[in-house]
């Protein structure tokens, strides 16, 4: 039942995020196509700008409340007071945000102000969304998740393709850019009243005011919120310094930024992976039952996850940044472009997974203070190789600092892991899952040869597709999750 359980909300999230990474597809197309390259700029810094401040809001939050949720007696009082706690944070720190927005004298007389003001909407909303959607992760009922998700995608990025069924094609119109950013806070809306809807008839949606318990909920997530800072910093800093340290910031930002959105998916999978089997873990902590077994099958699914995103990003970069933008956006002789962006992010994709694996398994057992110390220690390297490459190499040098950190970041914290939850893997996991991403990767590699315009792209996206599917049997990577008793070797010896 818990296997079942967990596997349903994930396939509902991993289904949410695959429509609407379709969707984020066509609407980074749509952005690319209705916007000057300097505007497209100008668009990502307002999101990446955000997305720090958006890190600051959750505080930790969601993680902790699905986690206290799950085992409260009082769910609907539990769940008042940690809607409580969201509306305080969020509104400090999108304060602070729009705040510091229209004070940084870099971008006086730029677009940038009023764009970010505009844009706030959708984090100030999705929030407040997000903490809704730990009603729904305790009680695996991700399908109105995946409902209200897709819907807010629909909607932005049809009111996107309706300027551009109008005739808008490389606008420099800076009225089109604040209409393509608050495209976002319209779909927002949407995702926040349907989120309501459902999630009114699990519980009751009403703020309580319980000083003790916020005080005590906020003690256990300052950890967390510290670490997920952290993590925002190595993660999503860079697009903020290249918009500070360089004068060429909306072109470095057009070509880093979609990449940016393109990976994002690579990104989110493992933590909703991660969502849905945080609450079997602690309830068998709770429980006093061994959660080896299960750790070892998430992150066997982690390490293909991963594997599959670096090895598409890496031998399939320019022909998918040719079908997600144009031309234009690719590298050339003089200059690197966002395919180069790609290549770049793709050793960051893989290494993510285990960072993420990492810091949920620490968050499950309380073993804060070393997971603070790695992200801390992450994020102020991450700050100051920036600092020293990108005003030289800009976005290039952003995207070497990301690889040193998620380096550093996977090793260290899948070494202290395993030394306090070892994850118990199949014995012949680790050869199965070389064999296979050795065999995926070079099917890419031959095929790249062919993907010499957007429908061969599509095509060989389709026959990549039944590759990957053919060589997981082929391989016998499915017999990993057919695994039901504790046989297998821990991580260490595998």
């Amino acid at each position: 039942m818990q296997k079942r359980s967990i596997a349903m909300a994930t396939l509902w999230q991993i289904g949410s995020q695959i429509v609407m990474a379709g969707l984020s597809i066509v609407m980074v197309k749509l952005v690319t196509i209705g916007l000057s390259k300097e505007l497209v700029g100008s668009y990502n810094s307002a999101y990446g700008f955000l997305q720090l401040f958006g890190i600051v809001a959750d505080f930790g939050l969601y993680a902790i409340a699905v986690r206290e949720l799950s085992r409260a007696q009082d769910k609907p009082k539990m769940f008042g007071t940690l809607l409580t706690i969201r509306l305080v944070i969020l509104t400090i720190s999108m304060s602070l945000a729009l705040m510091l927005a229209w004070s940084i004298p870099a971008w006086r007389g730029t677009v940038l102000p009023l764009g970010i003001t505009i844009a706030a909407l959708v984090p100030i909303l999705t929030l407040m969304a997000g903490i809704i959607r730990t009603v729904f992760q305790i009680h695996f009922a991700m399908h109105y998740v995946f409902i209200a998700e897709v819907l807010q995608r629909i909607i932005s990025t049809a009111i996107i393709a309706g300027f551009i069924l109008y005739g808008v094609q490389s606008s420099t119109n800076v009225l089109v850019y604040y209409w393509f950013l608050l495209s976002g806070g319209i779909g927002a809306i949407f995702l926040l009243i349907l989120s309501c809807w459902f999630g009114r008839k699990l519980i009751p949606l009403r703020p309580q005011w319980n000083l003790p318990a916020m005080k005590e909920i906020f003690v256990q997530a300052a950890p967390y919120g510290i670490a997920f800072f952290c993590m925002a910093v190595y993660r999503q800093l860079d697009i903020t310094l290249i918009a500070l340290m360089r004068t060429d910031y909306e072109v470095q930002n057009a070509y880093y930024g979609v990449v940016l959105r393109m990976v994002e998916m690579g990104y989110v999978i493992p933590t909703f992976l991660l969502n849905s089997t945080l609450p079997i873990l602690s309830e068998n902590r709770t429980a006093g039952r061994s959660n080896a077994l299960l750790l070892g099958k998430t992150l066997s699914a982690l390490l293909i996850i991963s594997s599959i995103s670096l090895v598409f990003s890496l031998f399939w970069a320019r022909p998918l940044v040719a079908l997600l933008t144009n031309s234009s956006y690719l590298s050339n002789e003089f200059e690197a472009g966002s395919d180069t962006a790609l290549q770049l992010m793709s050793i960051p994709i893989f290494f993510n997974g285990l960072i993420v694996y990492g810091f949920y398994v620490l968050l499950n057992l309380h073993k804060w203070v070393n997971l603070v110390k790695t992200l801390a220690f992450g994020a102020v390297l991450s700050v100051a190789l920036n600092i020293f490459l990108i005003p030289k190499y800009g976005f290039v040098g952003a995207g070497i600092t990301s690889i040193i950190v998620h380096m550093f970041m996977a090793i260290i914290l899948l070494v202290e892991t395993n030394i306090l939850a070892p994850p118990l893997l199949l014995k012949t996991f680790i050869p199965r899952w070389i064999a296979f991403s050795f065999a995926l990767g070079l099917c890419l590699f031959i095929m790249r040869s062919s993907l010499i315009s957007d429908i061969h792209t599509v095509v060989g996206l389709g026959f990549a597709l039944a590759v990957l599917v053919g060589l997981l049997r082929l391989t016998g990577m499915h017999i990993v999750f057919a695994q039901r008793e504790q046989v297998g070797v821990d991580f260490a010896t595998s």
